[in-house]
């Protein structure tokens, strides 16, 4: 029996689930966003949006504290919507109160093509993360150009999103992009989910040792030696 399949089993499983769990925390951390959206249309003020966002942002940190999860994502969500509202009180401008959103998202439209480029395509090192393999599928040339192609899948989602983002927060748009950009986690999601089918399609029958995880100093090592083959 091939000791490598079950761990791929595992690995099927354990990757669509890892990125559904973090869409529901991603949607927790977006209340913020919400409810600055929802308040400023209702209102046109935006002294009472950023009192319910900052309300929203603190109400997240407090659960994440209480349940006992990352007091570093926590500080981060905080520290982000602090950011946030900071622009939009200073500037005046409730547009501005998503810049850093769409700051983010423009950086990791440059980011993925470098990164893919250089052999580290973005997705690869999210399944490296879920999975506990880290580096190591890098191991394996299939498997990389595998992850280049699945890595195309939610870049493309960004960029549309971006098509979008940027007119509305030229146009001044608040509640406009306040909408899309409550609906950018289910973006990634899908872009995640339907980029690792294109990743599975691409290996296919595919088998190498680099599906077993290697110590760091190993998977850093660049030499053509730890290349393998197909079984």
């Amino acid at each position: 029996m091939d000791p490598v399949a079950p761990q791929e089993a595992g690995e099927a499983e354990a990757v669509p689930a890892a990125v559904r769990s973090r869409l529901r925390g991603t949607v927790l951390d977006l209340a913020p966003v919400f409810g600055f959206t929802l308040t400023f249309a209702l209102t046109h003020r935006l002294a009472v949006a950023l009192t319910l966002a900052f309300a929203a942002g603190a109400g997240v940190f407090v659960r994440r504290l209480v349940r006992k999860e990352s007091v570093w994502r926590a500080l981060g969500v905080l520290g982000f919507v602090c950011v946030q509202g900071a622009l939009a009180a200073r500037t005046g401008d409730a547009t501005t109160f998503f810049l850093p959103h769409l700051v983010l998202h423009c950086a990791m439209a440059v980011a993925v093509p470098v990164l893919i480029l250089l052999g580290w395509p973005p997705l690869g090192l999210m399944v490296g993360l879920f999975t506990g393999e880290r580096a190591a599928w890098r191991r394996c040339a299939v498997r990389r150009r595998a992850f280049a192609r699945g890595s195309l899948v939610p870049f493309t989602g960004n960029v549309l999103m971006l098509s979008v983002q940027i007119p509305l927060f030229l146009s001044g748009r608040a509640v406009a992009l306040g909408s899309v950009d409550v609906f950018g986690p289910l973006v990634f999601t899908l872009g995640a989910l339907l980029g690792w089918r294109v990743y599975r399609r691409a290996v296919g029958a595919h088998r190498c040792d680099a599906s077993t995880p290697v110590p760091a100093e190993a998977s850093a090592d660049p030499s053509p030696s730890l290349e393998r083959t197909v079984r």
